[in-house]
C-alpha cells in the first residue's frame, strides 16, 4: 500500500489526464457500438479501475478501444436483430456475451496463455487493425452527414412487405409453440394479426432498413441515397470536429485535441441554439447492475456467440498486451502478462454486469498517463474515478453533445487505427510465392485476406481464416526450408560434416549417409519419404545422422517408421547416430526401438558408428574392382 501512494502527485496528474482523454472516446465508442454513450462511459469507468487494480502493468490505462468496439458492434447488431430490433429486450443476452468474454480472459490468464499471445502472426494483426479502421471510417460517414436509414421514410417503406411477412411468421411460430396452430382453422391467427398496428409494422420495417444499411457493405449501398439527403448542419459539425482534432495537435499535444473539439463544437452548437441531433440521454446517478443478465439468462440465446466471446477475449488480450509492451519500453519495466489478462477479465466482467461495453489496454491513454507522471496502478484507478465523477456531475450536460461531433471523433479514430506501417511495407516484402508467372508475398496475401474478409464479411471468421492460412503457409515454408537443408545426397555429393572427412573411401558405394537438419514434422515428411527411392542400389547400409534433429512430431515419427520398414524389406541396415532425447522417446513409445532399430545400431557419436562400419560392412565393390 505504501508503494501504491509513493508517486501520488504523478499518478494523480497521469490519471486525470488519461481520464480526460478517455471521455470523448468512451462516449463515441458507446454510440458506435449501438448501446449508447452511457455504455461506453460505464465500460471506461469499470474497466479502467478494476483492470488497473488487478492487472499486471502498473501504468496501463484501459477502457473501450476501436477493435473491441468493432467486434462488439457485430454482437450487438446480431442479438438486437434477433429480438425484433429492441435493444432493451436484447440487452441481457448482449451483456451475458460480454461477461462470458471477461470470464474467458480470466481463464486465459489463470492458464498462463498470456505468454503465447505474441505468436499470433503480424500480417493477421495488421490486416485486422486496418479493417477496424475501414469499418469505423465507413460506418461513421452516414452519421457524420446526418443520414439515419431508419428515419428515411421512402427507404423504410421498401421493407414494409418484408416486415409483414416477418410479423406473420412470428405469429405462426408462437401458435406452433403453444400447440394451437391448426391448418383447418386460422381464426386465432387472424385474431392475433388484427392486433398488429401500423406502428408495429413500421418499427419492424425500420429495423430491417437499419440492418440493411449496417456494416461496410450496407453503408456503401445506401451512400448514394445518403448523399441526396445530407443534413448540412450535421456535416459542418462533424467537419469542424475533424479539423480541430488535427489542427489543434499542431499547436500543442499537452491538451487532448479530441476533448478540445468536443467542448468547442458542442459549446458553439448548444450556445447558438442550433437545431442539431444530440446523443442519447445519459442516465444520471450511479450505474446500477443489470440483474437481467442473470434472471433472464437463456443458454440458447448465447450459444451462437460463444466463439465471438472467445474472439473478444483474445482480441482484448492482444490489444492489452501490445499496450503493455509499449508501457514497458517507456518505463523500462516488465509487465506480468498472465496477471494482466486476469485484471482485464475482471474489469470486463464487472463492466458487463453494469451495462458497459468491453475494452482493453488503450495505447494512447497509457502513453498520456506515463508522460503526465503516472507510475503505479493508482493512475488507472484515478482515471476510472474521474470518469465516474464526470458521469455523476455532468451527465445531463454530456447528453447535449451533438451526435455529429462523436461521429467526427470516430472518423479520426478510424483513420488513426489503421496499420500504415504494414501497408507501407507491401511493395518491399519478399515475393516468396508464385501463381503461374505472377509472384507475390505470402504475408501480403494474408494481410489482404484478413483485411477484406473483416471489412465485408465477418471479423470473427476473418481472423480464424487468417490464422489458418498463416499457419499453413508457415508450415509449408518450414517444410521447404527443412527439406532444403536436409537434401538426400550421397556422401561424395554432399559436404561432409567435420567428423566425416576421414570416412574411408572404400565404403562410398556400400554406405549412404543422410543428414537430418531441423525438426521432422508434418511439413517436411513428404521430402523425407523419398529417402528409400534415392539410396544408391550399391548401398547395403544407411547412416541417419540425427544430431541436429531436436524435435519429431507424430507425423514425422510414422514417416520415419515407414521408411525404416521399406529399408528393412530391401535388406539394408540402418544405423542411427546421436538420437536426441525427444525423438528417441517418441521412437521408444511405439517400439520402433528395438523392433526396427536394434539398440546396438544406435550410436552416441559418429566415431563409434564408424568402428561398427569397419567391422561389419564389406567393401565388395572396391574388392571386385581390384580383382577385375
Amino acid at each position: 500500500m505504501k508503494n501504491l501512494f509513493a508517486n501520488l502527485r504523478g499518478d494523480l496528474f497521469g490519471g486525470i489526464t488519461a481520464g480526460i482523454v478517455a471521455l470523448p472516446l468512451a462516449l463515441a465508442f458507446g454510440v458506435s457500438s449501438g448501446m449508447g454513450p452511457s455504455a461506453g462511459l460505464y465500460g471506461a469507468i469499470f474497466i479502467s479501475f478494476f483492470a488497473a487494480l488487478f492487472g499486471g502493468t502498473n501504468t496501463q490505462i484501459s477502457g473501450p478501444t476501436a477493435p473491441m468496439t468493432a467486434v462488439s458492434m457485430v454482437v450487438i447488431a446480431g442479438i438486437v436483430a434477433a429480438n425484433d430490433g429492441s435493444l432493451e429486450k436484447a440487452l441481457p443476452a448482449i451483456l451475458i456475451v460480454f461477461l462470458l468474454a471477461g470470464l474467458m480472459q480470466i481463464s486465459l490468464g489463470l492458464m498462463g496463455i498470456g505468454k503465447y499471445i505474441r505468436y499470433i502472426p503480424y500480417p493477421v494483426v495488421s490486416g485486422f487493425m486496418t479493417a477496424i479502421g475501414v469499418i469505423i471510417l465507413v460506418t461513421q460517414i452516414l452519421p457524420a452527414i446526418g443520414y439515419y436509414p431508419k428515419e428515411d421514410e421512402d427507404f423504410v417503406s421498401k421493407y414494409k412487405p418484408q416486415a409483414e411477412e416477418i410479423i406473420l411468421d412470428n405469429i405462426l411460430k408462437e401458435e406452433a409453440g403453444e400447440g394451437i396452430l391448426v391448418l383447418e382453422n386460422f381464426e386465432e391467427t387472424i385474431k392475433r394479426a388484427k392486433k398488429i398496428t401500423e406502428d408495429d409494422m413500421l418499427k419492424e420495417a425500420q429495423t430491417l432498413a437499419k440492418t440493411e444499411a449496417s456494416g461496410v457493405i450496407g453503408a456503401i449501398k445506401v451512400f448514394p441515397r445518403a448523399l441526396k439527403n445530407v443534413n448540412w448542419l450535421e456535416l459542418i459539425l462533424a467537419l469542424a470536429t475533424i479539423i480541430i482534432i488535427y489542427g489543434f495537435k499542431r499547436i500543442t499535444t499537452t491538451i487532448p485535441s479530441a476533448l478540445v473539439a468536443l467542448v468547442v463544437v458542442s459549446g458553439v452548437a448548444y450556445g447558438f441554439g442550433l437545431k442539431y441531433r444530440p446523443i442519447e440521454q445519459i442516465p444520471s446517478g450511479f450505474p446500477m447492475p443489470n440483474l437481467g443478465i442473470f434472471t433472464e439468462f437463456e443458454l440458447g440465446t448465447v450459444t451462437p456467440y460463444v466463439f465471438t466471446a472467445l474472439t473478444l477475449a483474445l482480441l482484448g488480450a492482444i490489444d492489452s498486451l501490445l499496450t503493455s509492451v509499449v508501457a514497458d519500453n517507456m518505463t523500462k519495466t516488465k509487465h506480468q502478462p498472465n496477471k494482466e489478462l486476469v485484471g482485464q477479465g475482471i474489469g470486463n466482467s464487472i463492466a458487463a454486469v453494469f451495462g458497459g461495453i468491453p475494452g482493453a489496454g488503450a495505447t494512447i491513454r497509457t502513453v498520456v498517463n506515463i508522460n503526465a507522471g503516472g507510475k503505479s496502478k493508482l493512475s488507472g484507478m484515478i482515471a476510472g474515478v474521474l470518469l465516474l465523477i464526470i458521469l455523476l456531475a455532468l451527465g445531463p450536460v454530456a447528453s447535449q453533445i451533438p451526435a455529429a461531433v462523436l461521429a467526427g471523433i470516430l472518423v479520426t479514430v478510424g483513420i488513426g487505427v489503421m496499420d500504415y506501417k504494414g501497408l507501407k511495407a507491401i511493395p518491399s516484402l519478399p515475393k516468396d510465392m508464385s501463381l503461374g508467372p505472377i509472384k507475390f508475398s505470402s504475408e501480403v496475401v494474408i494481410m489482404l485476406i484478413v483485411l477484406v474478409l473483416s471489412s465485408v464479411w465477418n471479423l470473427v471468421y476473418a481472423v480464424g481464416v487468417g490464422l489458418v492460412i498463416a499457419s499453413l503457409m508457415f508450415m509449408k515454408k518450414m517444410g521447404d526450408l527443412t527439406a532444403e537443408r536436409s537434401d538426400v545426397k550421397a556422401l561424395d555429393k554432399e559436404d561432409g560434416w567435420a567428423d566425416e572427412l576421414n570416412f574411408p573411401k572404400r565404403f562410398k558405394e556400400e554406405v549412404f549417409i543422410k543428414h537430418i537438419k531441423g525438426p521432422l514434422f508434418f511439413g517436411s515428411t513428404s521430402e523425407f519419404q523419398q529417402l528409400a527411392d534415392q539410396i544408391p542400389r550399391t548401398a547395403s547400409t544407411v547412416i541417419i545422422r540425427m544430431d541436429r534433429m531436436q524435435y519429431m512430431d507424430q507425423s514425422g515419427l510414422y514417416t520415419l517408421e515407414d521408411v525404416l520398414i521399406d529399408l528393412k524389406k530391401s535388406g539394408i541396415n540402418v544405423l542411427l547416430v546421436d538420437v536426441l532425447k525427444q525423438p528417441r522417446y517418441m521412437m521408444e513409445r511405439v517400439d520402433m526401438v528395438p523392433d526396427l532399430i536394434p539398440k546396438e545400431h544406435i550410436f552416441d557419436n559418429f566415431t563409434d558408428c564408424l568402428k561398427w562400419i569397419e567391422n561389419n560392412v564389406k567393401d565388395k565393390y572396391a574388392t571386385a574392382a581390384r580383382e577385375a
